[in-house]
C-alpha cells in the first residue's frame, strides 16, 4: 500500500468514526445544556463554591463570571508553579521562574497550552495533574459555556438571560468532559501510552551517559489534552513521544477526540435553535474547509520532485516513521484548525507551503470545527458576517436565525474578527523591529519571519502549537506570547457575550420571501468564501513575507 493511499484511507476511517459520534454526542450535548435538573455532585460543587446554579444571568454577569473564574485560574496556576520546590511529588524540580510561571499560567487558562519548557525536565506529578490537567478541563468547559450562551441568544427573544455560568461550565466538566476522557484515557493504555507516578530512572547507557525518563499520568493527560483541544504534552516532544502516542491508531484516535467535540456541537447548535439543518450547514461549511486544508497539506507534502522525497514517499523529514506523511499531515491540519496545538510532527520542518498551510488554518479564526466552544462561536460570529454581506448586496437588513443583525451587532462582530489579527501583527510587527527577541530565531530570512509569525499566530489565536526553531523562553517571548494568550482569548468571548445578550433581547423576525435561506448550500458556499476572503485581505501581506516566499521560492 503506497503512503498516499494509507493517508486517503485513514481520512475515510477517520470521517465514518465522526459521522457515527456526531449524532448522539450532538444531541446528549444538547440536553445537558437545556436540562434544569442538577446531579447530587453537582449540587455538592455548587454549594462549596457558593453558586445558586437556578439564577439566570444577563450577558453582563455572565462576562463577569467567566473573567473572574479565569483569572482565579491564572492566579491559582502561578502560585502552584511558584512553590513547587516545596511540594511533594515534585520529582525533584524547582520551582518555575516568575515569566515562565506567568506564561504558562496564561496559556493553560486561555486553553492554548503553549509550552516554553520541557515538560518532563521541569514539572513534576503535582503541578501537571494539579495544576495543568485540572486547566484542560475546566478552560475547555468554560469555552463551550460561552458558546452555549450565544446559542441562547439565538434561540430566545424579549429576555437578556443566558443562562447560568457555573451550572453550564460545571455540567460541562462532570457530564461530558469527565466521562469521555475516562474512556479515551482507558483506550489510550491499552494502545501503550504510560500511566503511572513513577520517578526518574535510567533506562540505558548512550554515548557516555545515562539517557533518563520519569513517568507520569500522561494517558489521562493525553486524553483530555485532545478531547479539550488543549495541546500541551506531558513531555517535550508532545504527540511524537511513544509515552504520549504509541501506534498508527492511537495517532488517529486521537485526532479523532481533537475533532470530536467541536463538530458535534454543530448538532447541538440545529437542536437548541430548533433547526437541525442550521446546524448542517455550519457543519457543511467546517468540514468544507478541513477536507480542502487536508487535500492542500497532502498535496504539499506527498507532491514534491526533489529525489530525496521521491525516495523517502514524500517530505519525511521531521515526521514520526510511526505515522508517516500522511498520519502526520492528518494530525497538522487537525490541531491547526482547532485550537489544540498538540503536534506529532516537526511542523518547522514541513515544506515552505506545508508550514503556511498550518499557520493559514490558525489564521482562519480555528473555526474548522475549531476549539471546544470558541470554533462555534467563532463560526457563528463568521455566519452573521456572511449575513450582512449578502444584506448589502441585496439592499435589506440582514437576518440570521430569526434576529436582525443590526448597527450594534455587526460592530461586536467586527470588534471580534478584528481583535485577533491585530495581536498577531502588532505584536509580531514589533517583535521583528527589536534587536533582542530577533536573536530568538534559528533561521534567517523568510523562514526566521515565519517563526516569530507563528508564534503569535498560535498564541493569539490560541492554538499552542510552535513552529520550532524559536528560542521562545526568554522574558521577552514569556511576557508578549502571554499577554496575547489571556487577550486572544478574552476580549473575543467580551463580544460573544454581548452579541448573545443583544441578540436574546430581540423579538424574532418571522421568515419572508426575501429572507436569506441560511441552511441552504449557497449560503455555505457565502460563508466559506467570506472567511478565506476576510482571512487572505488580513494576513496576505504577512504570509507573503513567511511561507510563500519560502514555498515560492523552493
Amino acid at each position: 500500500m503506497g503512503p498516499v493511499l494509507a493517508g486517503v484511507l485513514q481520512m475515510v476511517a477517520l470521517i465514518a468514526a465522526l459521522a457515527l459520534a456526531y449524532r448522539p454526542l450532538g444531541d446528549y450535548m444538547a440536553k445537558v445544556y437545556s436540562s434544569d435538573k442538577h446531579l447530587r455532585v453537582e449540587k455538592w460543587i455548587y454549594k462549596g463554591i457558593g453558586a445558586n446554579p437556578n439564577t439566570e444571568m444577563r450577558w453582563p454577569a455572565y462576562m463577569r463570571s467567566v473573567l473572574a473564574f479565569s483569572l482565579v485560574g491564572v492566579l491559582f496556576l502561578y502560585l502552584l508553579q511558584r512553590v513547587q520546590g516545596i511540594l511533594p511529588g515534585s520529582l525533584g524540580f524547582s520551582s518555575i521562574d516568575p515569566d515562565q510561571a506567568f506564561n504558562t499560567a496564561a496559556s493553560f487558562v486561555s486553553n492554548t497550552n503553549w509550552q516554553s519548557y520541557y515538560g518532563e525536565q521541569a514539572m513534576g506529578h503535582v503541578l501537571q495533574t494539579g495544576g495543568l490537567a485540572v486547566q484542560n478541563f475546566v478552560s475547555a468547559a468554560v469555552g463551550i459555556a460561552v458558546a452555549v450562551a450565544l446559542v441562547r441568544g439565538f434561540a430566545r427573544s424579549r429576555t437578556g438571560e443566558l443562562g447560568n455560568f457555573w451550572a453550564d461550565m460545571v455540567r460541562g466538566v462532570i457530564r461530558i468532559l469527565l466521562p469521555i476522557a475516562v474512556i479515551a484515557a482507558i483506550v489510550l493504555v491499552a494502545c501503550g501510552a504510560i500511566q503511572n507516578f513513577s520517578g526518574i530512572h535510567a533506562v540505558g547507557q548512550f554515548m557516555g551517559g545515562s539517557q533518563q525518563w520519569n513517568g507520569g499520568a500522561v494517558a489521562s493527560q493525553e486524553a483530555i489534552k485532545e478531547l479539550g483541544t488543549n495541546g500541551g504534552g506531558y513531555f517535550n516532544a508532545n504527540s511524537a513521544h511513544p509515552f504520549e502516542n504509541p501506534s498508527p491508531f492511537s495517532n488517529l484516535f486521537e485526532i479523532f477526540l481533537l475533532l470530536l467535540i467541536p463538530f458535534a456541537l454543530t448538532r447541538t447548535f440545529g437542536r437548541m435553535v430548533g433547526s437541525l439543518r442550521q446546524g448542517y450547514a455550519i457543519l457543511a461549511t467546517m468540514v468544507t474547509i478541513w477536507i480542502g486544508f487536508t487535500a492542500l497539506m497532502f498535496w504539499t507534502e506527498f507532491a514534491h520532485h526533489a529525489p530525496a522525497f521521491q525516495v523517502a514517499g514524500g517530505a519525511l523529514e521531521g515526521k514520526e516513521t510511526r505515522f508517516g506523511v500522511g498520519g502526520s499531515s492528518i494530525f497538522a491540519v487537525a490541531t491547526t484548525l482547532t485550537s489544540t496545538g498538540a503536534v506529532n510532527s516537526f511542523h518547522s520542518s514541513f515544506t515552505g507551503l506545508g508550514g503556511g498551510i498550518t499557520m493559514l488554518g490558525m489564521q482562519l479564526g480555528e473555526i474548522a470545527p475549531g476549539g471546544t466552544g470558541s470554533g462555534l462561536y467563532g463560526m457563528l460570529i463568521m455566519a452573521i458576517i456572511a449575513v450582512f454581506i449578502a444584506g448589502l448586496m441585496v439592499g435589506r437588513t440582514p437576518e440570521y436565525l430569526g434576529k436582525k443583525i443590526g448597527t450594534r451587532e455587526i460592530k461586536l462582530a467586527a470588534c471580534y474578527i478584528l481583535i485577533t489579527p491585530a495581536l498577531v501583527l502588532v505584536f509580531a510587527a514589533v517583535a521583528m523591529a527589536l534587536p533582542t527577541p530577533a536573536n530568538s530565531m534559528l533561521n534567517s530570512g523568510a523562514h526566521g519571519f515565519s517563526e516569530i509569525l507563528y508564534a503569535y499566530t498560535s498564541a493569539a489565536n490560541n492554538n499552542g502549537s510552535a513552529f520550532a526553531g524559536l528560542s521562545a523562553d526568554t522574558q521577552w517571548f514569556n511576557t508578549t506570547l502571554g499577554l496575547a494568550m489571556l487577550l486572544g482569548r478574552f476580549l473575543p468571548m467580551v463580544f460573544v457575550l454581548a452579541l448573545a445578550g443583544s441578540l436574546a433581547e430581540q423579538k424574532p423576525v418571522p421568515a419572508t420571501a426575501g429572507t436569506l435561506r441560511t441552511e441552504k448550500p449557497l449560503f455555505t458556499g457565502l460563508l466559506v468564501g467570506a472567511i478565506l476572503i476576510i482571512t487572505g485581505l488580513t494576513y496576505f501581506p504577512a504570509l507573503a513575507l513567511g511561507p510563500l516566499a519560502e514555498g515560492l521560492a523552493s
